[in-house]
């Protein structure tokens, strides 16, 4: 393991042979939730640099060989900028590793994967994008919440939480268009909760908050819009959570719902 930075000289380094980039999505949190290609990826890196969120549970498989560079943000706290992670890509790259950009969810979510594959290809770096499965859909889905269901919901508007709602997503909350998964939203869902509701959304609209999906400490929270703030804090809810949005979160839409299957379904 490593601090971030450095390139030539350090671990994963070998000059005798051209670096390259993979950018793999570690999904919500469960490693048994990577794709085969995200874990061959894993497997075959010099270097993994590490996002604190998806399954990191997958870094204690690593060969003892590999070195991992932890990068991980959390809200309000970004100790290593986005620029500084970009140039270590390149730098390590650069010097021969093959280096593994382990992100959670699905890189191109949110994940800002794209100003790193644009700060690869622009350093001449060749660059693979392995997708992850993203917790936009997962998440609620692990939880019995469909973000499309017939007669419900015919579509869904993802977006992020940070500085609460923008105009489209309110619209969407407003006139029920469509699923609203909100991703990074827990410390701004008193004002998502204000902002539709002074744009005319019904308070009754269904709200479920989703913590820790995919892995053992999950737990939902189910309310109403008009008083999913005061649910929120007296339930303790913290990040990092999806907050799903519209008569999907409804409870009972799929009848009880434990790990992931139906209760009494068999299956």
């Amino acid at each position: 393991m490593s601090e971030p930075g450095g390139a030539a000289g350090l671990p994963g380094s070998d000059h005798r042979r051209g670096g390259r980039v993979t950018l793999v999505g570690g999904g919500p949190g469960a490693v048994d939730l990577l794709t085969l290609r995200a874990w061959r990826a894993l497997q075959s890196a010099d270097v993994v640099v590490a996002d604190r969120l998806g399954a990191v549970g997958v870094l204690d498989d690593l060969p003892a060989t590999t070195d991992v560079v932890h990068v991980g943000k959390t809200s309000g706290n970004h100790p290593v900028p986005q620029e500084e992670i970009n140039r270590i890509l390149v730098a390590r790259a650069r010097a021969g590793a093959h280096v593994v950009r382990l992100k959670g969810g699905d890189p191109f979510l949110f994940g800002r994967g794209g100003e790193e594959l644009i700060a690869c290809r622009e350093a001449g770096i060749e660059v693979e994008v392995v997708p992850g499965v993203t917790s936009a859909v997962s998440v609620p889905e692990l939880a019995g919440i469909p973000v499309t269901h017939r007669g419900t919901a015919h579509g869904v508007h993802i977006t992020s939480g940070h500085g609460g709602l923008d105009d489209a997503a309110v619209a969407v909350v407003r006139e029920n268009t469509a699923t609203l998964v909100i991703l990074m939203g827990v410390s701004s869902l008193s004002t998502i909760a204000q902002q539709a509701l002074r744009a005319g959304t019904d308070p009754a609209t269904p709200v479920a908050i989703v913590e820790n999906g995919s892995t053992p400490a999950q737990r939902v929270t189910r309310t109403r819009l008009d008083e999913a703030a005061a649910a929120a804090a007296a339930e303790g809810v913290a990040a990092p959570a999806v907050i799903v949005i519209g008569g999907v979160a409804a409870d009972g839409l799929l009848g009880s719902v434990r790990d992931g299957r139906l209760a009494g379904a068999g299956v």
